[in-house]
């Protein structure tokens, strides 16, 4: 089992940078054994893909509209994964989730769910 906590919850002005953080506690598995990714929510939408990172950190897929502005990074030695946004726009805005599982762009591939952080993009 996984249990994933993001933080790094703020507000910020359009142009600026956020840098969120997911800490994993495991039992039975060890992180380097899951594919991380980053979904959002934005109110009255569908959570979408952000982003994913291989668990040797060597591969990383973005969601087009965030390609070249963030990026996502993983410190298998603290069972951590980071998600660095920067140039962001009002439509960024949404509350964050990562989650743990296989490699790739579909939710229904990541088992274990955070509870979400919300980042705000004012303009």
């Amino acid at each position: 089992q996984v249990q994933l906590v993001e933080s790094g919850r703020g507000l910020v002005q359009a142009g600026g940078s956020l840098r969120l953080s997911c800490a994993a506690s495991t039992s039975g598995h060890t992180f380097r054994s899951f594919a991380m990714g980053w979904y959002r929510q934005a109110p009255g939408k569908e959570r979408e893909f952000v982003s994913a990172i291989t668990w040797s950190g060597d591969n990383t897929y973005y969601a087009d509209s965030v390609k070249g502005r963030f990026t996502i990074s993983r410190d298998n030695a603290k069972n951590r994964v980071y998600l660095q946004m920067n140039s962001l726009k009002p439509e960024d805005t949404a509350v964050y989730y990562c989650a743990a599982g296989s490699y790739g762009d579909s939710a229904d591939r990541y088992g274990a769910w955070g509870q979400g952080t919300q980042a705000t993009v004012s303009s």
